[in-house]
């Protein structure tokens, strides 16, 4: 499963870009296979980070992965001729994988790549015990 699609990288950076990115033939179209090795370099290195975390592939795809994921893909179909606006994106996107590797971002999935459980879990209850290491001292050697 892709986090993202040819279909939304032209939506967020629009048509053109993705053409004069892709097409290498010259033909005035997305190199629809250029696109897809640029997005599929995009979803190895995002899972690279979730695979940490989460069990491959998710259920849903997080809006704010599909996000990243344009990111990425935008960064590597640049090449070595990336800007300084696609460059701060695409190192915006690492910080933010670094966070949910780390734990300290969520994406809306729980660890096990569904939807976040709901918070009536059972509840145990229990009397501290009678007798602890407190209360036997050098017994407990």
């Amino acid at each position: 499963m892709s986090y993202a699609t040819q279909a939304d990288l032209v939506a967020r950076y629009g048509e053109t870009e993705i053409i004069q990115l892709s097409d290498r033939a010259n033909t005035g179209e997305i190199d629809a296979a250029v696109v897809a090795a640029k997005i599929a370099d995009a979803d190895a290195e995002i899972d690279a980070y979730l695979a940490a975390r989460f069990d491959l592939p998710l259920q849903v795809v997080p809006t704010v992965l599909q996000r990243v994921a344009c990111d990425i893909t935008r960064y590597h179909l640049y090449d070595d001729r990336a800007t300084e606006d696609v460059v701060r994106r695409y190192k915006a996107a690492i910080e933010f994988l670094l966070a949910v590797l780390k734990g300290t971002v969520s994406i809306g999935v729980d660890a096990a790549g569904a939807e976040p459980a709901g918070t009536d879990l059972p509840m145990i209850d229990a009397t501290p015990p009678t007798f602890g290491r407190r209360l036997l001292g050098d017994f407990t050697r």
